[in-house]
Formats: C-alpha cells, structure tokens, sequence
C-alpha cells in the first residue's frame, strides 16, 4: 500500500479523527463525548480497516484501542508511524496495562487514555494533539504558498542558521530546532512542557518562551518546587494570611499572584507533593486558587511553563505525579539536548564565558589555546552548560595569561583529554572454571562448592556496574553507554546500595 499523501491544509475545515475500537457501544460513547467540537471522526473497528482509512484520507489525529480481533495495536501502531509521518495517535488502554501505554508512548504514540475516561480527559487530550498537528501543518505549508520560482531560477533562501538566541549560546542543529519550537510555542498561551538533563538551560527556555511572546512586558515568576520545603510549598505558591499557621505573621502574596498577566515557572514540577499536585491541578483548569488560610477564590490570568529533570511519564507510571495533571500540563512540549549532543557547541559557550569572567575577575584572557578545546571537546559534560559554566569560572579565578590552557583546566577535564586506562584483559575461561576447584564440577551434593561457583546475579551486576564507572574515571553517563543501560539504571541502582536496599536486575 503505497503511503497517504497529506491532505491540504486548511484553517477552516474540521480536524479528522480516526477512532479505532472494535466495541460499537464504546465507540458510540467516545463518539458522543465530542459530538459539539469542531471534529469529524471516523469509526473502524479493525487495524486492517484503520490502515486503508488512513491511506485514503490521512487524518488529523489516530484514537487507536490496543485490543483489536484482527491484529496487535502496536502493530498498527508501528505502521501508521512509517506510512504517516508526524500523525499523533492516543492509545486507549486498560487501567491494568498503564506499562503497555507508557511502551506504546515510547514508541511513538503521543498520549495515551487509561479505561474508563470521561468526556473533559478525551476532549483534552484530542484538543492537544489535532490543533498542535494542524498548526505544524500550517507552518508547513505556509513557505509553500510564499516560495520562489525555483523554474525562473530564483532558489529560496535558506534558513537562518542563529549562533544565539534569547541567552542561548551554540549554533548545533539540535538548538536551532529549540530556537524554532521556543519561537512557535510563545505564540501561543498554551502550557509548555520542558524537559531535559540537569544543567541544560530549562529555566533560560522558559525565559526565552516569555521575552517572546505577548506577555513580555509582564512578570516572569519562576518557583523552583525541588528547593523548597513540602510544608511552605502552598504558601510560596498561592500565599497566605496573616494568622494562617504559626510564623504567619503578615499576609504574603504567593507567585501565582506576581505572576497574573505573566508567565508562571514550575520548576522541577516532579518533586511535587501529591497533595499539592492536586490543588495545583485546580488552578491551571480554572485559573482560580485560595491563598492558605483564606475560604475566598482569587482569579488570575497566568501563562504556565513548567519544566524537570526526570522522565515524566516514567513518573506517571510509578504514580507519583498525577496522570491529569501531567496532560493538562503536557501541551507543548519541548526537549533540551545534552551538551554531549551539541559537540561543536562546546567551544562557542566555552568562549563566551571566558570572556565573561575574564571581565568580571580583572584577568587578561582572550581565547581558548588548542589542548583546551581538546580537552573541552573530549570531557562528557554530565552536568551540561552549568557545569562547563563552573570548570571556566574556576579555571579563570586560579589562573591567568592570554590563552587558557588545558593544564589551566579542573582536573577532571583534563583527564578527559587522556585515554581511559584500559580494563585488565579477562582470564581464559579456563582459568575462571577451574581456578577456585579441582578440574570437573562441583559435586551438586556440596552447597558449599555450589556457593562459590555460582555468583548471585545481583553480586555480579553490581561488580559491571562499579568496575564500569571506575574505567569511565566516574562518568556515569559514558558507563551506561558502554553497559548498553540507561543512566538512569545505574543512578537508581546506586541509591539504592547506598541505602542498603537490594535493587531490581536490569
């Protein structure tokens, strides 16, 4: 079957959604819950009929049940990502199977709806990803209709290629697609969701989102909820009265307050207390929220832009962050790359805040001497922007001259320049089988031989582990490429021996 040519684009007509579910009454009730939006849906009830609708007429948006008679939805899913490209699908799964949803997520599915949901939670979600495909379809189409004549001869230009943008630093192809998605979202008064590694620059996003939008000349307010204690979170949030606990002894004005007509900045939204995740979920539908120790609502018009360091479905799934929340909150989302992934950015950056502090510290540097772009270039930077910020800020205190030098540099930089000490060359099997014992195997019957031939899995995963990170001279993020792991397993895995606890294998 030959792939859906995309339908033209058009402002007026309705969004196309797709809705794929074998059981008629289901479909008749999600059917019934967006009757009066400005939706047209089609029902099929097989993965085999979802393709050929989706081949005859691409849609805006797939609503595709994982439990079909004829095939996998997954499958389906799979196929509808090769042939269409860029089309968002929802899965619709059972409240048992959020693990198969949080996979199917993974691969490629834009949302998913957990049996039984109510009309707001479709209506929601359908709303998210048919009008943000539809306006990428614009962005699409609109260089068309304005292009050259490339007949005549005259070739359209080619696309601005930004060194800078809005406090960012690095001309990568991954940033100017930041650069393009921080342009696109401030358009708009929908909620951005930032995600990214520690380090990265989520709070300077966030601020680039609101210099460029409408709201400018208004407060940018951010509240950081990993730094602040659980118990003062509301009140730093929505303030409080005077009397309102013990040590109120004024009425404080909370950021959702400062922010009216503004931009509001959660940072670390994940470290949210359960409780406040509630009441925070109030206030971004209704815009209405009490300032502690006050039964009067107050209402504000405030832009949200929220951002963390941890995967938030992983999150989600593991129950501590609100699954509502998360999709009202989920909008536009917006991914910053590592520095690992923006290799020729690493100098740009670096240059600029030798400069910088070169200024501020009265020091006499004007460039980077080769050995330490080498050894910038070869370090793995796991705290990203922020900590190649420090390493230069260090360098510079400490020193001075007219280039700075790689000996100039912190010292784990400088070992970045040099190869990694090889790992010892492993022993024959030979050797490993018959080093503790006699020739032959352990006799079944003897436990004790038995324990020392057969190490727990656990002892040896953990031994990879440490052995890896040590060879890495402690970068956790270059061990977990070499282990074929997340970094995130390694870092779970380390808490959790530092705590005594007995981890899961991978």
């Amino acid at each position: 079957m030959a792939p859906p040519q995309p339908p033209a684009f058009s402002a007026d007509r309705p969004c196309r959604i797709l809705l794929v579910e074998d059981t008629t009454a289901l479909a008749r009730t999600y059917m019934g819950y967006l009757r009066d939006e400005p939706y047209e849906v089609e029902h099929v009830e097989t993965g085999a009929a979802a393709l050929d609708a989706a081949a005859a007429r691409e849609p805006d948006l797939v609503l595709l049940d994982l439990k079909l008679p004829d095939c996998d939805g997954m499958e389906i899913l799979r196929q509808l990502g090769e042939r269409c490209v860029g089309l968002p699908v929802v899965v619709i799964t059972a409240h048992g199977s959020i693990g198969v949803a949080v996979e199917a997520m993974r691969a490629g599915a834009a949302d998913f709806l957990v049996k039984p949901f109510g009309p707001d939670r479709l209506i929601t979600a359908v709303s998210n990803h048919a009008d943000r495909r539809r306006f990428a379809r614009a962005l699409a189409a609109a260089p068309k209709a304005a292009a050259p004549d490339v007949v005549a001869g005259v070739l359209p230009a080619a696309p601005m290629r930004r060194e800078n943008f809005e406090g960012f630093v690095g001309a990568s192809e991954p940033m100017q697609g930041v650069y393009r998605a921080i342009e696109s979202a401030a358009r708009s008064s929908a909620t951005v969701f930032i995600t990214g590694e520690s380090g990265v620059g989520k709070e300077v996003c966030a601020q680039a989102i609101h210099q460029q939008s409408p709201r400018r000349e208004r407060p940018f307010v951010a509240i950081n909820c990993a730094a602040i204690p659980g118990e003062l979170m509301e009140s730093e949030m929505f303030g409080h009265v005077k009397g309102a606990f013990t040590g109120a002894v004024s009425d404080k004005i909370g950021a959702a307050r400062l922010a009216d007509g503004g931009t509001l900045f959660l940072d670390e939204i994940c470290e949210m207390s359960p409780h406040l995740q509630t009441k925070l979920l109030r206030f971004v539908q209704t815009g209405a929220f009490n300032p502690v120790g006050r039964a009067a609502s107050q209402h504000v018009d405030v832009r949200f832009v929220c951002a963390t360091n941890r995967d938030p479905l992983e999150e989600v799934s593991a129950g501590r962050f609100r699954e509502d929340l998360y999709y009202r909150l989920h909008v536009i989302p917006i991914g910053l790359p590592p520095l690992r992934e923006r290799e020729e950015d690493v100098i740009q950056i670096a240059g600029r805040f030798l400069q910088l502090y070169a200024a501020e510290e009265g020091r006499g540097f004007t460039g980077l001497a080769e050995d330490a772009k080498a050894a910038l270039k070869a370090y793995g930077w796991p705290g990203n922007v922020r900590q190649l910020q420090n390493a230069l800020r260090n360098a510079v205190v400490l020193h001075d001259g007219s280039l700075l030098t790689a000996a100039m540099l912190p010292g784990f930089v400088k070992g970045a320049a040099r190869p990694a000490p090889a790992a010892p060359a492993p022993p024959p099997p030979a050797a490993i089988q018959t080093a503790p014992f006699p020739p032959g195997p352990p006799n079944p019957d003897d436990l004790v031989a038995l324990s020392r031939a057969i190490r727990p899995l656990a002892d040896l995963e953990r031994e990879a582990i440490e052995r890896a990170v040590e060879l890495c001279q402690g970068d956790v993020r270059k061990a977990a490429v070499f282990l074929g792991v997340s970094p995130a397993t390694i870092y779970r895995k380390q808490k959790f021996w530092r705590e005594g606890g007995d981890p899961p294998l991978f």
